[in-house]
């Protein structure tokens, strides 16, 4: 699952962000076709947890510095995944990565590349072109 030019939101900060982050999904699929998954995880779920928090918060920053008028939708999807890593994070200590934990997270991780960069990131990008 690499990262493409179609999923560029156009502000710089933000897509080597996103690129980083496609980085550590293919890890995460590569780790799956060597049967490696079970000892990846965890190291993703701690990267997702510190990088995550600093992307959003850069995002974020971003957006209010240009007057996104999606701001809070955005920074309630951010929320959402936080509160969402959360609970992957307590099910994996719990587990110690049982099948349903990895397969949760490369559900996650799938989702929020996809879906959150290709639609709601991607209007950051229009509305920034916008402003000049």
């Amino acid at each position: 699952m690499p990262w493409t030019p179609d999923l560029s939101v156009g502000v710089e900060q933000i897509d080597s962000q996103h690129k980083l982050w496609f980085a550590k999904a293919e890890k995460l699929f590569e780790a799956g076709k060597e049967h490696r998954t079970k000892e990846y995880i965890g190291e993703l779920l701690e990267f997702l947890d510190a990088y995550t928090k600093q992307h959003f918060h850069d995002e974020e920053t971003y957006m209010l510095s240009i007057h996104y008028p999606e701001y809070a939708a955005q920074k309630q999807a951010h929320e959402l995944f936080i509160t969402q890593l959360a609970k992957l994070r307590s099910d994996y200590a719990a587990s110690g990565g049982n099948l349903t934990v990895i397969l949760s997270a490369n559900q996650m991780v799938i989702d929020w590349l996809t879906k959150h960069i290709s639609t709601m990131d991607k209007k950051i990008g229009k509305f920034a072109q916008t402003m000049k």
